[in-house]
């Protein structure tokens, strides 16, 4: 079978867990060389060694703090010195945090949250786009279903991942005379250690779990692995495609559920 992204090179933020790292397990599949990052260095060379044994592509794991500007022009100027280029970047690092209602938030934990989950992906694009341009590349940005449909106790994160729609949207219009492609995933409920952490927040993650994967008409939740190939096909594949938002999510977001909240 023919790799899908042979010798390209591409930067993936928050790469060592969950969607991140099936982004950049995939692309390794398909002959890329990744860089990736994250603030947790075991188990990011854990992952880089795992994945250079296996190849056919490459990875190369950095430590690197997302909410700090340095840190990803760091990244940016390390893959350049090391590739001579970038064809893709996969804004991917944030967090959400437990959820909480709106008048129990303070504006500095709303402002810490805009810095890494949206203001991370603003700088990582600007940093990288003198060099996307010359490679006629592209960016992914990973947003969430919840910027479409909402979520409860939720409200500053939902924020940041509408504006990391609306920005791929601003952004695609900004970049098209380059040449270059802006689009987005929004990914549903997808098995990931942050949905595993969160569920075992709550009285009974198990029963958590369970709602997780009902939540969707396939029935199951979705993959890392389905996360990579999503990410792969707009980076090789969608060519006509820039602004776009992928919903990955099994059809959570259709048909009519029980919503009706009655205050305790």
């Amino acid at each position: 079978m023919a790799l899908r992204y042979l010798n390209k090179v591409v930067i993936v933020t928050g790469g060592s867990k969950g969607i991140g790292r099936g982004i950049v397990k995939v692309f390794v599949e398909n002959g890329a060389n990744v860089v990736f990052c994250a603030r947790g260095a075991a188990v990011g060379e854990a992952l880089e060694e795992e994945l250079n044994k296996a190849g056919p592509g490459s990875c190369k794991f950095v430590s690197c703090d997302i909410s700090k500007e340095e840190d990803i022009k760091g990244l940016i100027s390390l893959t350049v010195a090391r590739y001579k280029q970038i064809d893709c970047l996969v804004n991917n690092a944030g967090w959400h945090p437990p959820h909480k209602p709106t008048d129990e938030t303070t504006a500095e934990e709303f402002r810490d949250l805009l810095n890494l989950n949206l203001v991370s992906y603003f700088l990582a694009s600007k940093y990288a786009l003198p060099h996307l341009r010359q490679s006629q590349g592209n960016i992914i940005n990973v947003s969430s279903l919840v910027a479409t449909i909402g979520q409860k106790d939720a409200a500053p994160y939902v924020a940041t991942k509408g504006a990391i729609i609306a920005m791929t949207k601003a952004m695609a219009v900004d970049e098209s005379r380059y040449k270059v492609r802006v689009n987005c995933i929004s990914p549903g409920n997808v098995m990931t250690p942050l949905w595993e952490e969160l569920a075992g927040q709550t009285t009974n993650p198990a029963e958590t779990i369970k709602a997780g994967e009902n939540a969707q008409l396939l029935g199951r939740m979705g993959t890392e692995a389905e996360s990579g190939l999503a990410a792969l096909f707009l980076a090789a594949d969608a060519t006509f495609c820039t602004g776009i938002d992928l919903l990955l999510s099994g059809g959570a977001e259709l048909n009519y559920g029980f919503k009706s909240q009655i205050p305790s």
